[in-house]
């Protein structure tokens, strides 16, 4: 697991304007507008920014909420979770600790038997690298998790 991850200058010049938005200046994309929002494939959804590994597709679940929904971090080494009074309410932001991206908030309304989180993430934070192609983009450690033994 040699890979580092960091924000990087040319990957954020990179950015759509609306990606740019939610990961750099705190945005929420509108809800069920994301490219992930349905998303059913099998993988793992890294930071769009730093290419931290985030969320794995057999955490997401369909919260009705307008966004990708997740139970859990597949690394919680790799999300922040700091204090968000913004817009007169409480909650619970999400950031990427390397690429210390806006990634979302995390709520305490999730699915109970699986921890009881809802980590409620805009698409546009997010990268995903379907289970074929974890070997050749560098996240081949990711494969077993998807592997039945």
């Amino acid at each position: 697991m040699g890979r580092t991850y960091k924000k990087d200058a040319d990957t954020i010049s990179g950015l759509t304007a609306e990606q740019y938005r939610v990961t750099q200046e705190n945005g929420t994309e509108r809800p069920f507008t994301g490219e992930y929002n349905d998303h059913k494939e099998i993988g793992i959804y890294v930071d769009i920014v730093s290419g931290e590994p985030l969320f794995t597709s057999f955490d997401k679940f369909d919260s009705g909420c307008g966004w990708p929904s997740f139970t859990r971090p597949v690394d919680a080494e790799n999300i922040n979770e700091l204090r968000d009074t913004s817009h007169g309410m409480i909650r619970t932001e999400v950031r990427s600790s390397h690429g210390d991206s806006h990634l979302g908030h995390v709520f305490p309304d999730g699915p109970a038997d699986q921890g009881g989180l809802r980590y409620c993430i805009n698409s546009a934070s997010l990268r995903f690298i379907p289970v074929a192609d974890l070997e050749a983009e560098g996240y081949g450690e990711f494969a077993k998790l998807f592997t039945q033994t």
